[in-house]
């Protein structure tokens, strides 16, 4: 049976089986009972200069695959997002030509599709709030045009300028109101972006989303849903059950996605308490982790969809200790965890990111992530990703004897 070698961070080396593929099917098309989108992440050119500070060379056939292989699975793509490296390695006129691109891809495969409107393309860090406003439009605007659903991603602009809540209400009134298609609404914590302290003009979870409620009961026919990513369930479950009907919840929660999604639908004791008489039942899923754990994700669903919440958990519960490694403390980080799975699961050439951020992480730290993939049936194609790990490793300077690769 082969086996993986693993290191530890203090350089000891030890052993793991090697699982077999899991034999994942792919659905007959999209999931049912949850909508859910893997925020997708971005694979560069091999030979470019994508070092930190340079303009991003995107390999498009390799990234634009990806997301193709995403929607083959049922699951929708969320793009031009955090996960793709928004604001560290991806420039704003590579964020434009991928969102064009995806926007493509979707309609040729049939598949949907949410990408982030942001104010970044800026080059000053301060702007006005009437600037924050127009720099919205701007890129809400251009979204629209390609045909893509509107994520409206926190800024860090509005984030420096705001001296109230006020100030937020009237942003996300002005821009909300210009948008043609219901957006979604994105609220990301400070794990993600320490920038963003204070959004919705408080650092208290309990009063920002007050603010937020205030906006969407605003807005409410130009509200399709709400992405928090704060990683803190009950927080996402007390919004959850305040929200509107017709707004849905997307969990961007990389910690505590299983019960979140399973909601009242899969008994669980790790839930946060809900009440019940809330018509919420579940969240729906808007991840990074998805993009790491495709095929598990679709798979999970799958059973919902079939009325096996026993099956869920047995197959989705295993991934939330693997996304927490990816997620780790400092969390921003995170994409070099999922690009690191991209390349061991054959989905990229090389283990490269945009920026250079893939010495973002440390050799056990990567080992850790390869051992609970191993473990969570997450490794598409075992055998490949045992032979680049191991590879890995040696090109580290790392004696990898009598195992496969």
């Amino acid at each position: 049976m082969p086996h993986l070698t693993l290191i530890s961070s203090d350089g000891v080396l030890s052993t793991a089986e090697l699982n077999d593929a899991p034999g994942y099917t792919r659905p007959d098309g999209p999931l049912r009972s949850r909508v859910a989108y893997a925020a997708a992440h971005v694979v560069p050119r091999t030979w470019a200069d994508n070092t930190p500070g340079r303009p991003a060379e995107v390999d498009w056939d390799a990234t634009l695959d990806f997301r193709r292989a995403v929607y083959s699975w049922g699951l929708g793509v969320a793009d031009a997002m955090d996960t793709a490296q928004r604001n560290m390695g991806l420039d704003a006129a590579a964020t434009r030509d991928l969102i064009a691109r995806s926007a493509q891809v979707a309609r040729e495969e049939g598949g949907s599709v949410v990408v982030g409107v942001n104010t970044d393309h800026v080059d000053d860090e301060r702007i006005s709030v009437s600037q924050v406003i127009d720099a919205y439009k701007q890129q809400l605007h251009f979204t629209e045009e390609q045909g893509a659903g509107p994520v409206l991603m926190a800024s860090r602009h509005l984030a420096r300028v705001a001296e109230s809540a006020d100030d937020y209400r009237r942003v996300y009134r002005e821009v909300l109101q210009s948008a043609t298609t219901p957006v979604v609404l994105h609220w990301l914590g400070t794990a993600f972006d320490p920038v963003l302290e204070g959004y919705f003009g408080s650092s208290d979870w309990r009063e920002a989303s007050a603010v937020l409620l205030d906006i969407i009961g605003e807005n409410v026919d130009k509200v399709a849903g709400v992405k928090m990513s704060l990683l803190d369930a009950a927080s996402e479950v007390s919004v959850r059950e305040r929200l509107p009907e017709s707004v849905r919840m997307f969990t961007g929660d990389d910690f505590n996605y299983v019960g979140l999604i399973g909601g009242a639908d899969v008994p669980d004791a790790t839930q946060p308490a809900r009440d019940a008489a809330s018509p919420r039942r579940h969240s729906d899923a808007l991840l990074g982790a998805f993009a790491a754990i495709t095929p598990v994700a679709s798979a999970a669903i799958q059973a919902l969809d079939a009325g096996d919440p026993a099956g869920y958990l047995e197959i989705l519960g295993p991934t939330e200790e693997l996304s927490r490694q990816v997620f780790a403390a400092p969390t921003f980080y995170y994409k070099t965890g999922v690009a690191f799975l991209s390349w061991l699961n054959g989905h990229q050439p090389a283990f490269q990111m945009v920026g250079g951020l893939h010495s973002a992480r440390s050799l056990p730290h990567l080992s850790r992530i390869v051992e609970l993939a191993n473990a969570s049936l997450a490794l598409e194609q075992p055998e490949l990703a045992a032979i680049r790990w191991h590879g890995m490793l040696r090109h580290n300077g790392i004696e990898v004897p009598g195992v496969l690769g």
